[in-house]
């Protein structure tokens, strides 16, 4: 797991901070506390790893209320986040 924050672009005011479920060098499982619609743009960052990317929503799927879990997918390979954790 990874702290980071999720900035939805076309909306940077809904900027959510969040831990990862999964991670990897092409993108991240996270929850959040609002809905994200496929293809939407976001910002994916990560003070603490020195990551900042953009990515792609791929899925969001309702886990609970006022709970969704959000498949980004990044545009560029995040080589530090291709170890494992």
């Amino acid at each position: 797991m990874v702290r980071v924050e999720v900035c939805p672009l076309n909306d940077p005011l809904l900027k959510e901070r969040t831990l990862t479920e999964n991670v990897s060098a092409h993108g991240v499982r996270v929850l959040l506390q609002r809905m994200l619609q496929p293809f939407q743009e976001a910002m994916v960052t990560s003070s603490i790893e020195g990551v900042r990317a953009p990515a792609r929503v791929v899925y969001c799927q309702r886990v609970g209320e006022n709970k969704f879990a959000i498949g980004l997918e990044f545009s560029t390979r995040v080589d530090s986040w291709s170890k494992p954790y």
